[in-house]
């Protein structure tokens, strides 16, 4: 791309990011739409690397972020949508990274892989990497679980709803997703979300985000099933605490100090 080129993005905040600090080293202008109840911090981090944001009205979810991305690239010159959600490249990289990493550092012994939906990009790619890898070596077979929010389970047949688990749950089906991978649909509410990243910091000293308790909560789950005693499961947490002080997960915490 030239350098003269504006990459606009709709995002949840870590991809933008992720995309801002790339195009800051790179050069690019970046413009990234956002739901305004996504955390201060992630805004705060995607404008230092000299982002320009645009927030949408929550009520109107993904369909209000798309017609501000559409119309941000009508009217911005030599625009470039980098589009996460039907990117092949969102996947690919997963397969190529998260997939062969996770499999050298399990010993080669995976028994189920647990990831949040956002974009679908992660699950897809690590867990097609994993499953492949499982079917040539003629070992046992590996699990692959989507987790989602109650509140807007759009994958398990509901519908799209508000919920607080930040960076999932966005009430589509994203394009890059391969749904036929997904051996199940782990569902989980905003509070069951939030209460295990608060475990995760408490006993196990990871800070973590939302969407990482609602991973964490949902591989207890499956923990617990007496198939999977003396199984191996990965977990991925995608984001840390430190994106959420703002939020519903921390802001408690902060008022409940000692004088």
């Amino acid at each position: 791309m030239a350098k003269k080129t504006v990459l606009i993005e709709q995002t949840g905040g870590n991809t933008g990011i992720g995309l801002a600090f790339i195009a800051a080293i790179k050069g690019y202008k970046v413009i990234l739409t956002m739901l305004a109840s996504m955390s201060l911090e992630r805004r705060i981090v995607a404008r230092a690397f000299g982002a320009e944001l645009y927030l949408t009205d929550p009520a109107k979810g993904n369909d209000g972020i798309l017609e501000k991305t559409n119309e941000l690239l009508n009217k911005t010159p030599n625009s470039y949508n980098v589009d996460q959600v039907a990117n092949p490249a969102n996947p690919k990289i997963h397969y190529e990274t998260t997939g062969p990493e996770i499999w050298r550092d399990s010993g080669e012994k995976v028994d189920a892989l647990v990831a949040g939906i956002g974009t679908g990009g992660t699950l897809t790619g690590t867990g097609n990497f994993l499953k492949r890898k499982i079917q040539r070596s003629r070992l046992t077979f590996i699990h692959v679980y989507g987790v989602e929010p109650v509140e807007s389970a759009v994958l398990s047949g509901g519908k799209p709803g508000v919920h607080l688990i930040q960076g999932i749950g966005s009430g589509i089906i994203p394009a890059v997703l391969d749904v036929n991978l997904l051996d199940e649909i782990i569902q989980v509410s905003s509070e069951e979300a939030i209460e295990t990243a608060r475990l995760l910091a408490l006993k196990e000293g990871l800070l973590v985000g939302i969407s990482s308790g609602a991973a964490a909560a949902a591989a207890i789950k499956l923990a617990k099933r007496p198939e999977n005693t003396g199984k191996l499961i990965v977990v991925i947490f995608p984001s840390c605490g430190e994106r959420y002080l703002s939020t519903v997960l921390l802001i408690p915490l902060g008022v409940r100090q000692k004088t």
